[in-house]
C-alpha cells in the first residue's frame, strides 16, 4: 500500500470516528442499532469503532437503569478528551472543506 492510499485510510477513518462521536454527542440515548443505521454503517463496522473511540479514552461505557421500569441500558457518553478530539477533527473536516473549495473555484476559473 502506497502512502497516499494510507494518508486516505486515515482521513478514512478520522471522519467515521467524528461522525460517531457528532452523532453520539446529539442523541445521547440511542441504541447501536439505530446509530449504525443513521450513519450506514454495519454493526460491525460501529462496533469496530466504538471500540477504538473508547481504546484511545474518547468514549466510555455507562450502564444506567430506566426508573419507571428498572430496565438496564448500556450508553457511550464522549469523555472530555472525546470532546477535545471532536473539536481537533472538526476543524481539520472544515480545513479540507475550504480547501476542496478553493480548488474547485480555482478550476471554474481556469475553465471559463
Amino acid at each position: 500500500m502506497n502512502v497516499y492510499c494510507t494518508i486516505i485510510e486515515h482521513m478514512k477513518i478520522d471522519n467515521d470516528h467524528f461522525e460517531v462521536l457528532r452523532k453520539i454527542q446529539k442523541d445521547k440515548q440511542t441504541s447501536q442499532r439505530k446509530l449504525a443505521e443513521e450513519l450506514g454503517f454495519s454493526l460491525g463496522k460501529l462496533n469496530y469503532c466504538l471500540k477504538a473511540l473508547q481504546k484511545k479514552g474518547l468514549v466510555k461505557l455507562q450502564n444506567f437503569s430506566k426508573q419507571s421500569n428498572k430496565i438496564n441500558y448500556l450508553r457511550y457518553v464522549i469523555t472530555p478528551k472525546g470532546i477535545s478530539e471532536r473539536t481537533k477533527l472538526t476543524i481539520n473536516f472544515m480545513k479540507r472543506k475550504m480547501k476542496e473549495y478553493d480548488e474547485l473555484k480555482r478550476e471554474l476559473k481556469r475553465i471559463k
